[in-house]
């Protein structure tokens, strides 16, 4: 198929409007109930390390499953823009005492520290953000690249990602371009969607 970038745009400004409209009430208990259809997995009970995103811009609200994370003594990982490799992401530890500051893209994100940051080798599961998914697992970001270049080689590496979303966020057919990575499972507040149930097991 051919890639229409117009097509995309328009899939992403779409889509960004459907979840920004969803009232807080529908955001919360969408949020309570994806982060239960995420505690469930196999790939998140046996996981210690764990790498998922803050949300914005109506965004599948991530606080709830962070909570349940911590609870289960999960260690907790944010995306981090890398200072001098452009269009990567690095990922550092979070707990309730990091701080937080805004990223040149306006989103929260722990300050750099070697000692925190975990290698992609030793994370067990990844949650990835994205404004569309569609019926064969491919996924459509913000169209920066990050987590397209992030989810190369993902099996090579050991660890399982999981895409987060609303419902209405799902289309059959997504317009697909080649550096495109479809993701195995994405995670909604009615379903999980599931192609491909490889993942690290400890």
């Amino acid at each position: 198929m051919s890639v229409s970038l117009r097509d995309r745009q328009d899939i992403r400004t779409h889509m960004r409007h459907l979840r920004r409209t969803l009232r807080d009430d529908q955001q919360q208990q969408a949020a309570e109930l994806a982060a239960e259809h995420a505690m469930a997995l196999p790939q998140v009970q046996q996981a210690r390390n764990v790498a998922i995103f803050l949300s914005m811009d109506g965004e599948l609200n991530t606080r709830p499953l962070i909570a349940r994370l911590w609870h289960e003594k999960k260690q907790v990982y944010l995306p981090v823009l890398h200072p001098f490799s452009a269009g990567q992401l690095l990922f550092l530890h979070y707990d309730t005492a990091t701080p937080l500051h805004l990223n040149r893209l306006r989103i929260p994100e722990p300050p750099l520290d070697v000692r925190c940051l975990l290698p992609l080798n030793k994370l067990d599961v990844l949650f990835v953000p994205l404004v569309a998914f569609d019926s064969l697992g491919q996924r459509l970001g913000m169209g920066g690249g990050f987590y397209d270049r992030t989810l190369q080689n993902w099996r090579q590496h050991g660890f399982y990602p999981l895409g987060l979303a609303h419902d209405c966020q799902h289309v059959e057919r997504l317009p697909s371009a080649s550096w495109d990575i479809p993701l195995p499972a994405v995670i909604t507040p009615a379903k999980l969607w599931q192609w491909e149930l490889a993942g690290k097991v400890k």
